[in-house]
């Protein structure tokens, strides 16, 4: 597998370097707070965030195939490691959570480099994108409900959604009124900024006025809770686990490898998502292979210099984009403006409010819970709208790690029910023209003729949908009684040996009946296999016609003859 570092640096135009550099410094202003608060997600110090914003983001730079994505961590994900740390019972212990946050990510990456070595990039196409918005939103409304505390200054167990509401009713009398205040007016500017200044990184700038009110009126004094000390300086070299008491590497492992593979899935599903969004029309494709062996590889580096599990986060892949983004090098920028926040800033940082990472958090979550695309689903296909409501109570009910699980089999059960129920369609031809389509009532002048029948399935025909498909022929034929059944084969890409013993079977009670069965437009494979079987030698050269309109007039042509 080619690595691309020296493909798109040996190719890099010097005009490009001004756009990278506005691009890189634009996503970093948008990444670093990002990566701040979705660590408090996770249950981790901020650091962890900062870190996840430096390794895995140059790692990716240097072994990506799309030139646009960004890589820190991403909602989804903080919100998965948060439950697994959750899960484990170690978020309340700072060494155990970022030594099992560790292990967690170097597992996520020694899965995604296995699944590069096996080649298993076309898994990204396993989760349909309706039910990925049912999910995704049930994600937004669970950070949400995991962020309303701190706005208001209280402290809950967490114990899941619907008792964590309660818990957060019963706590509202003790809420802190100064840090109600500031959430309050960090969400006013936050929104006011959003709206009369569009392109301004709001998130950015609402962290900044935080700080400045932190340090100019004694916040902590008044009970606003901070972030507090977080260490200067870049994160060192320890291999995940190693030198923390606690179970031993393997037993935890062992622990940690479901929730490793769902998240793995995201951190894929999710990167080539937001790749493919944001590609140029005249850049190469994204390769989904290399892909994974670059989200492996950020993964497992990162995982050994502290950071969270990474991923290609959409929003800001689209800043990176949209502010002028050419190469992987708008990257390498943003990586080493988190450098500079690392070695510089991480003093100013510390007197963040934990409130104004909630208001930061929450702006992003609000945007993943997406009604309107629920609705867009529904006017178009009702099925997947109810798998996306499935997938949302799913997250909601059984929690987000369970919540992928339901995504990926939700989305193999819509796939499976597709391919085990073909439309059939019944055709007639526009007048005037050889071209034919599906009778409707919004074509009545359409051709049909009295005594021929044109069915139309699509798709592949095999053992899990001939049975389907013979029934559907079926009911056509006994409402119509026609004398020849034109079997159009021109959307069927393949044939298989159960579904070809099924039409020998409706070959012969056609037969019985007094019907003749013919067969019109079959793809030149799918011709092969029909000549070569029973069924072929059954209708022979007669009743094969290279496309529908032949047929027709072969038809016309008996009827004029009196009888076929």
């Amino acid at each position: 597998m080619a690595l691309p570092f020296p493909v798109w640096w040996r190719s890099y135009r010097p005009e490009w370097l001004r756009f990278d550099l506005v691009a890189g410094l634009t996503a970093a202003a948008v990444v670093l707070p990002k990566a701040l608060a979705f660590a408090t997600i996770a249950g981790l110090p901020v650091e962890v965030g900062l870190y996840t914003a430096l390794v895995p983001m140059l790692v990716y730079a240097l072994l990506g195939s799309s030139r646009p994505l960004s890589v820190s961590t991403t909602t989804t994900l903080a919100i998965l490691v948060g439950s697994e740390l959750d899960r484990l019972g170690v978020a309340q212990d700072p060494a155990q959570a970022l030594a099992s946050s560790s292990l967690l990510a170097l597992l996520v990456g020694l899965m995604l480099l296995v699944a590069s070595l096996l080649r298993l990039g076309f898994v990204a196409s396993f989760i349909s994108e309706s039910v990925l918005v049912g999910f995704k939103s049930a994600i937004g409304v669970v950070i949400v409900v995991d962020q309303l505390p701190k706005l208001l200054g209280v402290s809950i167990d967490k114990l899941g959604l619907f008792r964590d509401l309660a818990a957060l009713v019963a706590a509202l009398p003790q809420a802190s009124m100064a840090t109600v205040a500031l959430s309050l007016g960090l969400v006013a500017l936050l929104i006011g900024l959003e709206r009369r200044w569009p392109r301004l990184p709001a998130p950015l700038l609402v962290v900044v006025v935080a700080i400045l009110l932190t340090a100019a009126l004694g916040l902590p004094e008044r009970g606003v809770a901070v972030v507090g000390a977080i260490p200067s300086g870049l994160p060192a070299f320890q291999l995940p686990f190693l030198n923390s008491a606690g179970p031993s590497p393997l037993a935890l492992a062992n622990q940690l490898w479901p929730a490793a593979a769902g998240i793995a899935v995201m951190s894929f599903t999710e990167s080539v998502a937001a790749s493919r969004a944001f590609r140029e029309m005249d850049e190469p494709a994204p390769n989904a292979n290399q892909d994974l062996l670059a989200l492996g590889a950020a993964n497992l580096l990162g995982a050994c210099f502290g950071a969270m599990a990474a991923g290609g986060g959409t929003s800001q892949t689209a800043v990176n984009r949209n502010a002028g983004a050419r190469t992987q090098l708008a990257a390498i920028v943003t990586a080493a403006a988190t450098v500079a926040t690392l070695l510089v800033l991480a003093p100013l940082i510390a007197l963040m409010p934990q409130a104004a990472l909630a208001v930061v958090v929450i702006a992003y979550a609000l945007a993943m819970i997406a009604p309107a695309e629920f609705l867009a689903i529904r006017r178009v296909r009702a099925p997947e709208f109810r798998w996306a409501v499935v997938a949302f109570l799913g997250v909601v009910f059984l929690g987000t790690l369970e919540g992928i699980l339901v995504a990926v089999v939700l989305s193999l059960l819509s796939l499976a029910q597709q391919e085990v129920n073909p439309a059939v369609y019944e055709m007639g031809r526009k007048p005037g023209t050889d071209g034919f389509r599906p009778v409707s009532p919004q074509h009545p002048e359409d051709e049909t003729w009295p005594g021929l029948l044109i069915l139309h399935p699509e798709g592949r025909l095999f053992f899990a949908n001939a049975e389907a498909v013979s029934s559907r022929m079926r009911q056509r034929i006994h409402r119509d009684r026609p004398r020849v059944v034109v079997l159009d084969g021109s959307a069927v890409i393949d044939l298989e040996y159960s579904a070809l013993k099924a039409l020998v079977e409706a070959e012969r009670r056609l037969r019985r009946d007094g019907t003749q069965l013919w067969m019109a437009g079959l793809n030149p494979d799918v011709l092969k296999v029909v000549r070569r079987s029973e069924l072929g030698s059954r209708l022979g050269p007669g009743r094969l016609h290279l496309t529908v309109e032949r047929a027709v007039e072969r038809f016309l042509q008996h009827e004029a003859g009196d009888g076929c």
